[in-house]
């Protein structure tokens, strides 16, 4: 593939979806590629206004996107990826770079789909939607045909959008259930959190804005601090106050196996998914 930077590569994406307004919307906000260099395509106009609104290119034509861009996202719901891979997989060349965002859809999936070409060049990532805000979490792997080039230019892209990293593939199906969905357990977190507040008297638009607030600093603080989440919340805790004993109510509600117990239904959802 040859060398390119995000103002010259054409970057596309079929699906036009949630996630992919915070992967692509990352990117836009971040400048890595123009909006003049982005194609995104759906069956409906329903997604793709969001696209049109910000100067993207948007079509009702999965081939419109293969042809005209050279980095493609899949964006689709994972059922759809075999239908998706039939209609448009014949026209992908050498240079094209296919990365699936598709939850639960391995890479040995993607690769073995006909008429897949046998040097096209697939990678897999599980994003997720605080991507959009630069403070997103997102990990990838490779197939068999990308290498270090194709590796290099997706954390390029990506790496002004948060925390990204390349892990072996079987994390990818953990990181959905920690990260991708790990967003809506903390947001449900923050909601109960302040309503407790707002139980004990306090309006619930401040409770809210404390509540985010809290969750923003202690999470900086474990990314700061490069300390187990543990130790800091000993730290938090002294004899006899407040906090031990607030702790030892959410103890007794399991709130911690509760969380374990949700990120691995998540992920073996994730891993289901594979299987249909």
């Amino acid at each position: 593939m040859a060398e390119a930077t995000g103002e010259e590569i054409a970057v596309g994406c079929i699906g036009a979806g949630k996630m992919a307004r915070g992967v692509l919307g990352g990117l836009l906000i971040t400048g890595k590629v123009p909006a003049k260099n982005l194609t995104v395509s759906a069956p409906t106009d329903t997604n793709l206004q969001y696209f049109r609104d910000r100067g993207c290119s948007a079509t009702h034509s999965n081939a419109a996107v293969v042809s005209k861009c050279r980095v493609i996202f899949l964006a689709t719901k994972p059922h759809i990826i075999p239908a998706v891979l039939q209609e448009v997989s014949s026209a992908f060349t050498p240079d094209h770079v296919i990365i699936s965002m598709a939850a639960g859809v391995s890479l040995q999936t993607l690769e073995k789909r006909p008429p897949v070409t046998l040097m096209t060049r697939f990678l897999r990532m599980s994003p997720n939607l605080p991507l959009v805000i630069q403070e997103g979490a997102v990990v990838y792997a490779r197939g068999s045909c990308a290498g270090q080039k194709e590796a290099d230019l997706l954390k390029s892209l990506l790496s002004d959008c948060g925390m990204c990293e390349e892990t072996p593939e079987s994390y990818i199906d953990i990181h959905t259930g920690l990260s991708g969905s790990g967003v809506a357990y903390v947001y449900l977190f923050a909601e109960a959190l302040a309503d407790g507040a707002v139980k004990m008297g306090m309006p619930s638009a401040l409770a809210s804005r404390i509540a985010a607030q809290t969750l923003l600093g202690a999470a900086k603080m474990i990314i700061q601090s490069g300390e187990h989440p543990a130790k800091l919340r000993s730290d938090v805790c002294t004899p006899g106050g407040t906090t031990i004993h607030g702790l030892h109510e959410l103890e007794k509600g399991a709130l911690r196996a509760t969380v374990i117990n949700a990120v691995e239904a998540a992920t073996k959802r994730a891993r289901d998914l594979d299987k249909r």
